[in-house]
């Protein structure tokens, strides 16, 4: 047998509707000028993430509007605890989903964002808190200060909130589940 006979019949790529992307070919480079607009994706997040409520029989309702970061899924109904209970782990899978789903369509740079209660908005609070926190610690005794493990959302707020003090170095450290962020004071030969 040989190859060409083993090969098999595939239909041709669909192309991207207009709607999606237009892109421009140069050379080897796929250059895409312009996505969905971002309402279609937050209307179409919305749609997903009430339809799949729906199927599980919460009590949930969820409204989509823009804000700097993408597409903000804000949810609210008797059973919105539910989504929180273990630090928010089931917000965050849906989340997860929603992206994998319709993150494609973003702009670069934006997501979907799910949240609860003001679930997010008050966790970023304690995390810059705990930022502020680690800081004062690090300045005081000049040891490093590391954080527990952390989801990639969480070290990335601490990072960012730490970023302009420029005595003091965040860093990512470990594995898989068990990253970690450490900060630690700027040394001078580090500058």
């Amino acid at each position: 047998m040989t190859c060409s006979s083993r090969r098999r019949n595939r239909p041709d790529p669909t192309p991207l509707p207009p709607a999606i992307a237009s892109a421009v070919v140069t050379g080897t480079t796929l250059k895409v000028q312009s996505l969905a607009p971002m309402d279609e994706t937050c209307g179409k997040a919305e749609q997903l993430l009430n339809s799949i409520f729906e199927s599980a029989g919460f009590d949930v309702h969820a409204s989509a509007s823009q804000s700097d970061l993408g597409c903000l899924l804000a949810i609210e109904g008797a059973d919105s605890g539910l989504l929180l209970n273990e630090g928010g782990e089931l917000l965050d899978a849906l989340q997860q989903i929603l992206n994998q789903a319709l993150g494609r369509a973003l702009p670069k740079g934006q997501r979907i964002i799910c949240d609860a209660n003001n679930y997010r908005a008050a966790r970023e609070a304690e995390l810059r808190a705990m930022a502020e926190h680690a800081a004062r610690q690090v300045r005081a005794t000049s040891a490093a200060f590391v954080f527990g493990p952390m989801e990639p959302s969480e070290r990335r707020v601490i990072h960012l909130s730490l970023a302009a003090e420029e005595d003091l170095i965040t860093e990512s450290i470990g594995e898989g589940n068990g990253r970690r962020l450490r900060v630690t004071l700027r040394t001078a030969s580090a500058n």
